[in-house]
């Protein structure tokens, strides 16, 4: 979203106002400014609020993760340091102000560690800034594991102020770029791209069809149906910079824990800005089917938006 361009709707003018008012205290030496947690559906805007409100804090003691990037340098920092205190005081420093984008709790490991880090950021004052697709009461949302988390969504709320930035509009859908992640293609039809390659992934080899001068081709079976975890795609893509997956079936014929990685790979290469193309049985509006089926489905599409849509046939 260009903000030279894109005139903010009130929502976001209401996050813009509170981040200003945030900013100009960070660092203060008294009363430190309370957080804010912005929540709304894919594509509203709240990356784009963040990243101004960023890089307006003049400050050096600042810190800025996305969630997937975050908690896989947390759990290696606890093998390193030997607990989640230690390895959460080695990532945030002297951090006055931590910004997460993308904050969403839906395993009951995840919301341990969560919890402790909540923790430990409100226990050293640090001014927390996040954006979610969900409000605080919708972490975590398994009704088995929901009333452990309870504790942690109020103090959540404790501590830092909810607003929704949640507009008629998803600006994804306004394809006014078409660099980086949006440099890909989305195309249904059979990728026409033959050939075996070993890349080693997970303590295992996995067989891609193409791995080599940063870039990689790979079946959606072979990428997202192995025990992968987000860790692992941020190591891959720190590697590959240019990628292709092939063979994305009409997903309610695959578990969904294989519909959760896929999930989990598309938003490491869209936080990473790499391009991404897909080659898929169905049009990409027959995938929302599983929206309700796997949490942050319909996020994925949105993103998966930005990429051009074709045929196989049409393709040179």
């Amino acid at each position: 979203m260009d903000t030279q361009t894109v005139v903010l709707d009130a929502d976001q003018q209401a996050a813009a106002d509170r981040l200003a008012e945030i900013a100009a205290r960070v660092g203060k030496r008294w009363r430190r400014p309370r957080g804010l947690y912005l929540y709304g559906g894919p594509g509203r805007g709240k990356t784009m609020l963040m990243d101004r409100f960023f890089a307006s804090v003049p400050s050096k003691h600042k810190r800025r993760f996305h969630f997937h990037s975050f908690f896989a340098r947390l759990n290696a920092g606890v093998h390193e340091y030997g607990s989640i205190d230690a390895s959460a005081d080695a990532l945030l420093g002297d951090a006055e102000l931590l910004c997460f984008d993308e904050f969403h709790v839906h395993d009951a490991g995840d919301a341990r560690l969560v919890e402790r880090l909540l923790d430990r950021l409100f226990a050293r004052h640090i001014t927390l800034v996040v954006t979610s697709n969900y409000p605080p009461e919708q972490l975590l949302p398994n009704p088995l594991f929901h009333p452990m988390f309870e504790p942690a969504i109020a103090e959540i709320v404790a501590h830092l102020d909810v607003l929704a930035v949640d507009g008629p509009q998803d600006y994804r859908k306004i394809h006014g770029r078409h660099t980086g992640f949006a440099a890909g293609e989305y195309v249904v039809g059979a990728c026409p791209v033959t050939g075996t390659a070993e890349v080693p992934v997970a303590h295992r080899l996995m067989h891609a069809r193409a791995a080599g001068n940063g870039a990689i081709t790979v079946d959606f079976a072979e990428i997202c149906g192995i025990p992968v975890s987000a860790a692992d795609f941020l190591e891959l893509a720190a590697e590959y910079k240019v990628w292709t997956v092939c063979g994305v079936p009409d997903l309610t014929t695959v578990p969904p824990d294989w519909v959760m990685r896929f999930v989990n790979l598309v938003d490491v290469l869209y936080d990473a800005d790499l391009p991404l193309s897909i080659w898929a049985d169905r049009g990409l509006d027959e995938l929302g089917e599983q929206v309700r089926r796997v949490p942050d489905l319909y996020r994925t599409l949105s993103r998966l938006g930005e990429l051009r849509t074709l045929r196989a046939e049409r393709v040179g």
